[in-house]
């Protein structure tokens, strides 16, 4: 089961059409636990639009197995496990908590 951070390519349902792209697990070992699915948060190569505050331009998009400059957005979607079609890679530590920034901006936690 991939860790929150992890990058991985999936089939993802998108406004208009469902396109297989990399998305960035959100949930936790503790979600895991119990639950048959994740939660996970859009990757785009479509940077230029990425520019809203719950958005985050990757800055090691390279390093975390990206084959593009891409950005992070907070559009989420839950899947189940086996939709995973691959593990692309790990955001680095820098950019996961950008991203762990957006999803706070995003939503009302408390």
């Amino acid at each position: 089961m991939p860790d929150a951070g992890e990058i991985i390519l999936v089939e993802f349902p998108g406004v208009v059409a469902t396109k297989r792209r990399p998305a960035v697990v959100l949930s936790s070992v503790e979600y895991h636990k119990t639950r048959p699915d994740l939660i996970v948060g859009l990757v785009t190569s479509q940077t230029g639009k990425a520019t809203g505050p719950t958005d985050h331009l990757i800055v090691d998009w390279q390093a975390a197995g990206l084959n593009a400059p891409s950005a992070f957005r907070a559009f989420l979607a839950t899947l189940p496990k086996n939709s995973i079609v691959s593990t692309i890679g790990r955001l680095s530590t820098a950019d996961w908590q950008a991203v762990q920034g957006c999803l706070s901006r995003s939503m009302v936690l408390n």
